[in-house]
């Protein structure tokens, strides 16, 4: 696909000042107007450091970073050999420099100058983070977000005299796949027909507006680096999925009073074959038990013939409320890479009736990681809470 040159970087190309605040929705294009300005930036002014961050290296890995070497490859301006992939940091032939790290990185943020910083998704990083490498940097400062909630940006920087802010949406995306955009229409319709729940995501991911992520159901949570070396193993959890949505595996542990999880899996269009052999790479046998959705008998049995323990999550008329509860009552350390779970808990809401009133039962959205964790706290956290310090051994499933 060759790069095309959009209304979302014409709109950005024109802003002047320091802080220039890009606030839109989904597939708006924003990571993707930004780079090649950066890139642009750097190709020119010879010299030049630039700085791009995200909340934590595989969300820049998985986003930014991506765009980067896509964007570079499509300009005809990559070469493998001026990039340090230890560093993360790409060198241009007249000297610039664009560097990649994470704002959970301190050295990093009380580290040396630059001309240029682009905080990605910036609404996930802390205001502390922004003044660290804002007062460093020479030049001027991109910020990105989608507009889930008011943060800093609309507290402390959205009226100073030396801060641009523009909403762009995918209209302003030339290049916004087809796939994407049937969704956005899609959303757009269930809003016009009268669905709260839609008309807010179609307000903030559609629209690019502020919107009002209200009623989300877990805030008990944090990111950590990884699973504690010693642990306690409870259960992998796993939700069937297939055409739109994925199968996704999740694994559980426990460790000095905490939950942590990690996300092993989040793919569609998996066969259950292909599901087999996935388990096996992970390493999973039969001493250590699955917890599955209940609703496809067929694959359980077919996961249960090919070798492996799996157990049908013990649904029943409130069991969704039911694990979400026995969920609350934990701290929850999710790992860092597990990035689609982080996105699901930050979105996960309790639903609402067409006068706004809260249900008491989620949307049934964005949920595929969380089902995996919700059917390990139906089958095994009671346990959990009933045996107490008691040590998860494998021969005990």
């Amino acid at each position: 696909m060759a790069f095309i040159r959009t209304t979302a970087i014409n709109k950005i190309l024109k802003l002047r000042r320091f802080i220039r605040g890009i606030q839109g929705g989904t597939s708006a294009g924003k990571t993707y107007a930004i780079i090649p300005i950066l890139v642009d930036i750097a190709a020119k002014t010879p010299f030049s450091e630039i700085s791009i961050v995200a909340e934590s290296i595989p969300h820049l890995k998985r986003g930014a970073m991506k765009d980067f070497k896509k964007i570079m490859f499509e300009t005809g301006r990559w070469f493998e050999d001026r990039w340090n992939a230890t560093d993360f940091k790409y060198t241009f032939g007249n000297g610039s420099q664009i560097e990649f790290f994470s704002a959970d990185n301190d050295a990093k943020l009380r580290g040396a100058r630059r001309d240029w910083l682009y905080m990605n998704e910036c609404n996930n990083m802390t205001f502390h983070s922004y003044t660290e490498l804002a007062s460093r940097t020479k030049q001027g400062v991109f910020l990105d977000w989608n507009p889930t909630n008011p943060f800093w940006f609309h507290d402390e920087l959205i009226n100073d005299p030396d801060v641009d802010f523009l909403i762009i949406n995918y209209t302003d995306n030339e290049a916004c796949p087809e796939s994407a955009l049937n969704f956005i229409l899609k959303a757009k319709e269930k809003a016009d027909a009268g669905s709260a729940f839609w008309a807010n995501w179609f307000r903030v991911y559609g629209l690019g507006e502020i919107g009002s992520l209200d009623g989300v159901i877990f805030s008990n949570w944090q990111q950590c680096e990884k699973i504690p070396s010693d642990a306690q193993f409870i259960s992998y959890g796993l939700d069937w999925g297939f055409t739109n949505d994925p199968t996704a595996l999740v694994e559980v542990y426990r460790y000095d009073g905490r939950i942590y999880i990690n996300e092993l899996l989040y793919q569609t269009k998996l066969t259950n074959a292909e599901i087999v052999s996935h388990l096996k790479q992970f390493g999973i046998n039969s001493s250590r038990c699955i917890v599955a959705d209940s609703a496809e008998p067929k694959s359980i049995q077919e996961l249960t013939n090919a070798g492996f323990y799996v157990e049908a999550a013990k649904k029943g008329p409130d069991s969704i409320k039911a694990s979400i509860d026995r969920l609350q009552g934990y701290e929850m350390r999710i790992t860092k890479s597990s990035l689609n779970i982080i996105k699901e808990l930050r979105q996960y809401r309790w639903a609402k009736d067409r006068e706004g009133r809260s249900l008491n039962a989620p949307e049934d959205i964005l949920n595929h990681t969380i089902d995996a964790i919700r059917y390990v706290g139906l089958n095994k956290l009671s346990q959990f809470e009933a045996i107490g310090e008691y040590s998860f051994a494998d021969d005990d499933f």
